[in-house]
């Protein structure tokens, strides 16, 4: 019987890190590379003048601006030569296929290769890209794109430090205008802190499995386990959530597409770790090993693929950093040491069945 559940977790695994190989290039070819982490911080000081209607944010920890129009007139956002590069207004979002800055700005590294209908001088073509009054896109002025860190940084890396001040020029109608905003580099956390705290929490969590499953400090063990997990798989859910409202999503709709279409592995294990956890709550037949798979699913899926805000200062959530890292260090701590404890507890119950030698 646990060898049959071994052998069925094994294949519920290899199935689950295919798919996630097979589907991660199609989204990340679609534009889905927002950082899971960075330690620039962008932001945004308004729109000079000040246009009612008009309205500018940082979306994706500060990969992206978007900038949203409901002034009823088009507005301009004017590329690195000086061209037309955006337009977004009542008609809807249209991007000029001869800018350069429609290429270089696919990606957040700049690195688009620009075709030969490329020309800042040329006449523009306009083409309409989305309906709606909102436009989001990476902007080098507002970025840092070196691989090394500013020079001040690399003098005093212990401090906070200003990059740079940005403009962005748009163009309402005739009138010129400017995006303004920020770019600081701030010190990153100590990530051997988060990781030497997430092993010691996950050692604990793990012991439990050590407690004899028959006996009752055994049986609450499981219902602690339980509790950990719905924990968990609670904030593995939240956790996607957040990087959704970072990236812009706007509404129920616009959070569960985004979620769908690009956290939908973090969303499914922290709801299957939810249900693991009910159903350790229970006490239901072959609870162990479903406290021990969704475990592992969760810490693989929503704890290492987000453990990158240990050693970051800037989080893709709308909270602060430090928020970002105590739930990474909860969805790690208690997937990892759900995952021991359970593999414990089915070690003990298959020697407690074996039958005995003579």
């Amino acid at each position: 019987m646990i060898r049959t559940l071994l052998a069925r977790a094994g294949l519920v695994a290899t199935a689950a890190c295919a798919a996630t190989l097979l589907t991660a290039a199609p989204a990340a070819a679609h534009g889905a590379d927002a950082p899971d982490g960075t330690d620039y911080r962008t932001r945004t000081t308004g729109i000079a003048p000040a246009r009612p209607g008009l309205e500018v944010r940082v979306v994706e920890a500060g990969a992206r601006l978007e900038l949203t129009n409901r002034t009823g007139r088009p507005i301009e956002v004017i590329g690195y030569s000086g061209e037309p590069y955006l337009r977004v207004g009542p008609d809807g979002v249209f991007e000029n296929s001869r800018s350069p800055a429609t290429y270089l700005n696919r990606t957040i590294a700049g690195d688009t290769r620009l075709p030969a209908e490329a020309d800042p001088a040329a006449t523009p073509s306009w083409r309409r890209i989305a309906d709606g009054t909102t436009v989001r896109w990476h902007d080098q002025r507002a970025l840092w794109r070196e691989s090394t860190p500013p020079d001040a940084v690399r003098a005093a890396p212990d401090r906070e430090h200003r990059v740079r001040d940005w403009t962005i020029p748009l163009r309402d109608g005739a009138e010129p205008a400017q995006i303004r905003g920020t770019l600081d580099w701030l010190p990153p956390p100590d990530a051997y802190t988060w990781w030497a705290v997430t092993i010691v929490g996950l050692l604990a969590v793990g012991a439990l499995g050590l407690l004899a499953a028959a006996a009752p400090p055994g049986a609450r063990a499981l219902s602690a386990l339980g509790v950990l997990l719905v924990a968990g798989g609670a904030v593995a859910v939240l956790y996607p959530v957040g990087r959704e409202l970072d990236a812009g999503a706007h509404g129920v709709g616009g959070v569960l597409v985004g979620l769908l279409s690009g956290q939908v592995w973090s969303l499914l294990t922290g709801l299957g770790a939810i249900a693991a956890g009910c159903y350790a709550l229970a006490r239901r037949p072959a609870a162990d090993f479903a406290v021990a798979l969704a475990g592992a699913c969760l810490a693989l899926f929503a704890g290492v693929a987000n453990a990158a805000v240990f050693a970051r200062s800037v989080a893709p959530v709308p909270w602060p950093a430090e928020i970002a890292r105590v739930m990474v260090a909860l969805v790690l701590i208690t997937g990892a040491g759900a995952t021991a404890a359970g593999v414990l507890r089915l070690h003990a119950a298959s020697r407690t069945s074996a039958p005995a030698r003579t």
